[in-house]
């Protein structure tokens, strides 16, 4: 009788003292004296006793709620004794006036005793009886709860992160959320990852699994390690039973609510919270975990392949370390990690292939690591962008090379790092650019020679002689080459020993600068329509967001918005707008250049565009800095403030100082003459400095700005004489 020990005491408070007297002296007394008194609980007396027992606890009940309304929770009756769940089903059926009765239990771990699922069955006939099913949390009522108990927002990711490893558990929640709020991580989404189990959830996990005997506990253990959801085909194949025994083994899991079927998969079998399944391995010894880590790789490659055995092949040879042979663990993460990039899961992509690759380069398999650096630099170059780490594998890539004798391999991965040099605005990527053409220059290696003048190109472009960054790329300055200008195989393609090759498709960024310069030199719709011809055609999201980057960027450096729109629309129509490569951000603000132009609240979209570069371009230094705040500072005007377009233009100038990349340096001198004229400068001064432009866009042979200076010239003209005041740059 402890629960009414505890709520019937209230009640009595509740009443005036003469009354509180009477019910004290009454059978009740038992029941309603100071908590604590008793040295063992009471003892119910049989027979008509218990009824008039009963009977009193509702004629005290109603007394109390004669006065106020009076509500009882009764919480956890899985656990109340036979006594106590009579006394319940007695006083609900009984409910005097101005009284509600919660019964609070779960209905599973522990499955509803007899007594209670007759107390149940009960009530559920009683006119008034309302049942009510409480599932999980959501994921905002997950992030209300860590507030409320930590006083802390968690954010989204960390919620979501909360949610997953908790299924939603207000418990676990609330331990879970105490243990990131006392270590710092409750607003950190990795943090929220790698926290430990709260001990608290640790041991109410334990406790359950107290009275399992040693089959359930060694199924259990298996369980956990394959992951939060088991194929039971693979779980009995790992035990060594059949799948029969498998389920009968299961049964005492799922009635302590530790599993549970997977809804709508009778072949699987899911932990009810993640953090169960983590509290039991952390019972497993390292002995133990890492051969059954290696019992579940073998019986996955025993099981016909399929694309989502891979990653979980892949990290169960990782956990089981030094049992399992390094050169086949390293290929399983290779494969992990090669089809994590097709899923767009970049991240995860990068940090399996480089543990293939440390793995393989401690394990001294040369051939094997290098086929890996191959594809981790595909993957970081194409999608992820470029970072310190990144060239560092390029250039062990490079020694792999040249140590098995393979020099022009050797060229690509330098190529390769050249790129990212100037992807990354790294200081010396003009020393490696020279180093390149003059290592072209000295080989007879058609493929060299053309990385050579490729190379040179580059930093022509970047230094803003586009003439001479034309001559390279075209093809012009490379007699005697036979007219190669991209190696026809790619020399980056390896294999993972037995396994299919892997598709890495050449690193052809020649059309594309090549079409860049054909525009900067005036021949705008030349320049589109080789990028057409040489991106337009394939349907992925990299060749749709490789041709709507340079389309996008000639369009507008020739001041068309329409065009900008109409290959904005496409990128986003195709779905390659929702990848994270690193050409979203340049086709964005380039449409939002476009949206600007077209009178879609210019303002508006110029400061998301600031917003935009100062995320993703300015630390670490990107691409393309200058180029952009000009296209910033044409929003500006195109919003008619002048003051946000000169601090546009004045950082462009410095990023120019501080970074190179002067290709737009015409451009952006062009800009500044708009800036005094819708400043209301005088025509001559304005006149002038638009002439400048005009010159110095010939001078370095960006002919299209020095065309858009020319018409912006004969505006002034038009205006001074009085037919007409546009203005057209």
């Amino acid at each position: 009788m402890w629960p009414w020990e505890q709520a019937l005491p209230p009640i009595l408070d509740s009443l005036p003292a003469p009354r509180r007297a009477e019910w004290l002296d009454s059978e009740l007394g038992i029941l309603l004296g100071p908590p604590g008194n008793s040295v063992a609980p009471p003892r119910m007396p049989d027979g008509g006793a218990t009824f008039r027992l009963f009977e009193q606890v509702v004629a005290l009940v109603g007394q109390a709620s004669a006065r106020q309304p009076v509500l009882l929770i009764v919480d956890d009756l899985q656990w109340a004794d036979d006594a106590s769940l009579h006394l319940f089903a007695h006083l609900a059926a009984r409910l005097p006036t101005g009284t509600a009765i919660v019964g609070a239990l779960r209905n599973r771990a522990p499955t509803p005793a007899p007594d209670l699922s007759r107390v149940l069955a009960a009530t559920s006939r009683l006119p008034d009886h309302h049942r009510i099913l409480l599932g999980p949390l959501s994921v905002t009522e997950v992030s209300e709860l860590v507030r409320r108990e930590t006083g802390h927002d968690p954010g989204a990711d960390v919620a979501d992160r909360i949610h997953a490893r908790t299924a939603g558990n207000p418990f676990f929640v609330r331990e879970l959320s105490r243990l990131l709020s006392d270590e710092g991580s409750l607003r950190d989404h990795d943090g929220s990852t790698r926290a430990g189990v709260p001990a608290t959830v640790r041991d109410v996990v334990r406790s359950r699994l107290a009275g399992l005997d040693d089959d359930a506990h060694h199924l259990l253990r298996i369980a956990a390690l394959i992951g939060r959801d088991v194929d039971l085909a693979l779980l009995a194949e790992v035990a060594g039973v059949d799948v029969a025994d498998c389920l009968n083994r299961l049964e005492p899991l799922r009635a302590l609510g530790l599993v549970e079927q997977v809804p709508d998969d009778p072949f699987s079998l899911r932990f009810t919270h993640d953090l169960v399944r983590e509290s039991v391995t952390e019972t497993i010894g390292r002995q133990l975990t890492v051969r059954l880590h290696l019992r579940v790789a073998d019986a996955l490659e025993r099981t016909p392949p399929s694309d989502e055995a891979v990653e979980p092949l892949a990290y169960h040879l990782w956990s089981a370390g030094p049992l399992a042979d390094p050169g086949r663990t390293a290929a399983a993460l290779a494969r992990a990690g090669r089809r994590a990039a097709t899923r767009l899961a970049y991240g995860v992509a990068e940090r399996h292939l480089q543990s293939a690759a440390r793995l393989a380069r401690t394990a001294g398999l040369t051939e094997l690591e290098l086929s890996i650096l191959s594809l981790l630099t595909t993957v970081a170059t194409r999608y992820g962008g470029y970072h310190g780490s990144t060239f560092d594998l390029l250039d062990r890539a490079a020694h792999l090379a040249r140590q098995l004798g393979r020099e022009a391999d050797a060229g690509d991965f330098l190529f390769a790092r050249l790129v990212g040099a100037y992807i990354s605005l790294t200081p010396e990527r003009g020393t490696w650019a020279r180093e390149l053409y003059e290592q072209g220059l000295a080989s007879d290696d058609p493929v060299s020679q053309a990385y050579g003048w490729e190379a040179w190109g580059l930093h022509q472009w970047d230094i803003g002689d586009i003439d001479e960054a034309y001559r390279c790329f075209s093809g012009q300055g490379r007699a005697g080459i036979d007219g190669v200008a991209v190696p026809p195989e790619n020399p980056l393609r390896r294999h993972v020993p037995d396994e299919t090759p892997f598709d890495i498709p050449h690193l052809d960024y020649w059309p594309g600068w090549l079409a860049l310069v054909t525009a900067m030199r005036g021949d705008v719709a030349t320049a589109l329509a080789s990028i057409d011809s040489h991106f337009r055609a394939g349907e992925d999201h990299f060749t749709v967001s490789m041709w709507s980057y340079y389309y996008t960027m000639v369009a507008s450096m020739a001041g068309d918005a329409t065009a900008v729109t109409r290959a904005a629309e496409r990128w986003i129509s195709s779905g390659a707008d929702r990848t994270a490569g690193p050409q979203f951000v340049y086709v964005r603000l380039d449409w939002l250049w476009a949206r600007a132009h077209l009178g879609d609240d210019p303002a508006g979209v110029a400061a998301e565009a600031e917003e935009l570069v100062s995320e993703a371009l300015l630390d670490p230094p990107r691409f393309g800095i200058a180029f952009h705040h000009g296209l910033i500072a044409e929003m500006w005007l195109a919003a008619g403030t002048t003051d946000e377009a000169a601090a546009a233009l004045d950082r462009a100038d410095q990023a120019l100082d501080a970074h190179g990349q002067r290709y737009a340096e015409g451009l952006l001198a062009l800009l500044r003459a708009r800036l005094m004229h819708a400043r209301g400068e005088p025509v001559d001064i304005v006149r002038a400095a638009a002439e400048r432009a005009r010159a110095l866009s010939g001078e370095r042979g960006a002919h299209l700005f020095a065309h858009r200076a020319e018409e912006f010239l004969t505006t002034l003209a038009d205006h001074r004489s009085g037919a007409g005041s546009g203005i057209r740059g």
